[in-house]
């Protein structure tokens, strides 16, 4: 992985990125959780970070995204520091999706989506057909636009994943932060969550999310940022990264890494103490 030189010196990966972080130091009142990182995201891709639980992977989403702020490092986002742009224009260039989002009461999917809009109204700029018109595409792009007049609270978990993805698409960016997008769903709503993120990839966003499951993130993704106890371990295609080796050093799991039968990814089948491995 190539990352920014200790002469501040930005390196090749830093250019062809819109978003990176550079020396970041991130924690919650004493405690580090990451401590001096550097990551850029390559544009076009799908980029999954993975980790056992607790080793920053929220934390790093959550700081790139500008929720949280490194007390040291920056993040930069084309070309300029987060930190110093204003929130509406980081809405308007980023999306993020958090854990678990919960929508007031009683409001319809068609209103949830239009929030998305937020960053782009201003006293000389209300609501204008323009306004309509992309929220109708950000519908039909996550296929819920038969929704839009239901209870946000009345749908399904997959449905209202989707309908907040759309909400993000709204916001008229086409990078966007998922953070643990298939939480609580079974896996047909997991994988019609992650179908959707792939289509989204093909029509040219750039997405970053973190997800727990190894087959699935092998599955749909480009790149992988591989962490452990708030560093990144590896970072790369999944077919180069993920190795029996690393994943008991990431994870303590012993595993044989075989061939997905569906597809030209890497398949992780975890080896328990009472399984025996078959050479």
């Amino acid at each position: 992985m190539v990352t920014q030189s200790v002469t501040g010196v930005e390196s090749k990966s830093d250019h062809a990125s819109r978003l990176a972080a550079r020396g970041v130091t991130v924690g919650y009142g004493a405690r580090t959780v990451i401590d001096d990182l550097d990551v850029a995201i390559p544009p076009g891709v799908v980029t999954t970070i993975i980790g056992p639980n607790g080793c920053g992977k929220s934390t790093l989403l959550r700081t790139l995204s500008r929720l949280l702020k490194p007390s040291k490092g920056t993040v930069v986002l084309d070309g300029d520091d987060i930190a110093r742009l204003r929130t509406r224009d980081v809405a308007r260039k980023l999306g993020l999706l958090p854990q678990a989002p919960v929508a007031p009461e009683g409001l319809t999917v068609a209103d949830l989506v239009a929030r998305g809009r937020h960053p782009h109204q201003s006293w000389l700029r209300q609501w204008s057909s323009d306004d309509a018109d992309v929220v109708e595409r950000a519908l039909a792009m996550t296929g819920v636009s038969d929704l839009a007049d239901r209870p946000v609270d009345a749908l399904s978990g997959g449905q209202r994943q989707r309908v907040w993805i759309s909400m993000t698409l709204a916001q008229g960016t086409d990078l966007l932060l998922l953070d643990e997008p298939t939480t609580y769903l079974d896996l047909a709503h997991a994988m019609d969550v992650l179908d959707l993120v792939d289509d989204l990839h093909e029509s040219g966003c750039t997405v970053v999310m973190v997800l727990h499951d190894l087959n699935l993130a092998a599955r749909y993704s480009d790149n992988l940022i591989v962490m452990r106890a708030g560093s990144i371990l590896a970072q790369g295609h999944p077919r180069d990264v993920l190795t029996a080796e690393l994943l008991h050093e990431a994870f303590g799991l012993h595993a044989k890494v075989i061939d997905d039968p569906v597809g030209d990814r890497p398949l992780i089948v975890p080896i328990g103490r009472t399984h025996v491995q078959l050479d």
